[in-house]
């Protein structure tokens, strides 16, 4: 079994936890954020909850919320370092795992609340903007929902009946608690058409329109996004908007599209997200760049995406940084950070939030996949919790500016 803190067989997890706040407040990390506060005064406000002017979010609060995702293992308690941690760097949070239907909704009789509930609650202690992720998704999903006990589809009205309950019972539970919802997840494919998964070969296309005035009905004051990967592509991205539109101007409620930013060292290319964000934008739709990561490992496939029913062999040549990363490397993924968040602060009349796949990369689940084994760094804080060269050049770009005034 694979240690998720070090990406390696073995080693003592609750040992690499508890070293987090040691090693993230160190005078290195201190000087660059805040260039005064001593690590035991900085220890005493990252404990009590996050304040304005913190971290990486507080140099980035005047532009767009910064976020990060939290894993089922440390909503369940067991990450309190990363707790700690998060509140300290990030504005904004998205539940990993805990909220998709599988987990939180296994059977129609069994409802799971104990890691969204603390998802919920730590968000509110940490003055976090909260982001539900996600109520209509093809995956993770009880195959129960569409097909009976004698392997029969269910007829379509009762797969309506059953979003409506669930969309009813989770947003309702939290509503006024949650910010944004992930309405809908990927329901369209890279060549531009609507995905055929159980919804819509049940409800036809009518499921997307559906689900958003369900989650308003439920919500009205929750910001409504659809969420994709692979929106860089433009037949996907055209397609999508198409529809969205359609559905506007029928009534739907919207407020914005998340683009998936499960990127590597060099592809997509910044012109073609820069594309993206000004067509997404000009629709009159707020922009959020979800679930960034940047693999810097082998591609196994020959295209980027998230399509988690894909895995690949494992084998040495896809990964070639078990030991850890050269410094050339280390420096392509700071320079490719550096030059994505120098894209996202151009656009940031535009971009409503940036929100990271994890914080730190033993929490990844670019490790396992599309290769499972793999070991992994596409974050911002290395396994033990330190600050990286890729979040000195994001925040560098803001301490500069602040320089030079």
């Amino acid at each position: 079994m694979t240690n998720s803190a070090t990406g390696k067989p073995g080693g003592d997890l609750n040992h690499q936890r508890r070293r987090f706040m040691r090693t993230m407040l160190s005078a290195a990390a201190v000087g660059l954020v805040t260039g005064s506060a001593m690590p035991g005064r900085l220890l005493a406000q990252a404990a009590s909850g996050r304040s304005e002017g913190t971290g990486l979010a507080g140099l980035l609060s005047g532009d767009f919320k910064l976020g990060t995702a939290l894993s089922n293992t440390t909503l369940l308690g067991q990450n309190p370092d990363i707790e700690a941690l998060v509140a300290w760097e990030f504005s904004a949070i998205t539940a990993e795992n805990a909220m998709k239907w599988e987990e939180v909704h296994p059977d129609a009789e069994t409802w799971d609340w104990q890691r969204a509930d603390h998802f919920v609650d730590y968000g509110h202690r940490n003055g976090m903007y909260n982001i539900g992720h996600t109520l209509v998704w093809h995956s993770q999903i009880p195959e129960s929902v569409f097909v009976d006990g004698h392997g029969r589809l269910r007829p379509a009205a009762d797969v309506n009946k059953t979003m409506e309950t669930h969309i009813a019972t989770l947003a309702g539970r939290y509503r006024g608690k949650i910010h944004a919802w992930d309405v809908v997840n990927e329901a369209v494919t890279d060549e531009g058409q609507w995905r055929e998964s159980h919804w819509y070969k049940s409800q036809g296309e009518d499921y997307f329109s559906r689900a958003f005035h369900l989650a308003r009905e439920v919500d009205p004051n929750a910001e409504l996004l659809y969420n994709d990967y692979n929106m860089t592509i433009p037949a996907k991205r055209d397609f999508a908007l198409a529809q969205i539109t359609k559905f506007r101007s029928r009534g739907m409620p919207i407020h914005g599209v998340g683009m998936q930013a499960h990127v590597h060292l060099s592809d997509p290319e910044i012109a073609r997200l820069e594309a993206s964000i000004e067509t997404i934008a000009a629709a009159g739709l707020d922009v959020h760049i979800t679930e960034l990561d940047v693999d810097v490992l082998p591609q196994a496939y020959d295209y980027m995406g998230a399509e988690i029913s894909t895995n690949f062999e494992y084998s040495d040549e896809l990964n070639p940084f078990a030991e850890g990363l050269p410094q050339n490397v280390v420096d392509e993924l700071a320079a490719r950070y550096e030059s994505l968040f120098r894209l996202f602060l151009k656009h940031k009349d535009k971009i409503r939030r940036v929100s990271l796949w994890g914080t730190t990369d033993g929490e990844s689940w670019k490790n396992d996949w599309p290769v499972r084994g793999r070991t992994n760094y596409p974050l911002l804080f290395d396994r033990d919790g330190n600050p990286k060269q890729a979040y000195r050049a994001i925040a560098g770009l803001k301490t500069s500016v602040r320089k030079s005034s």
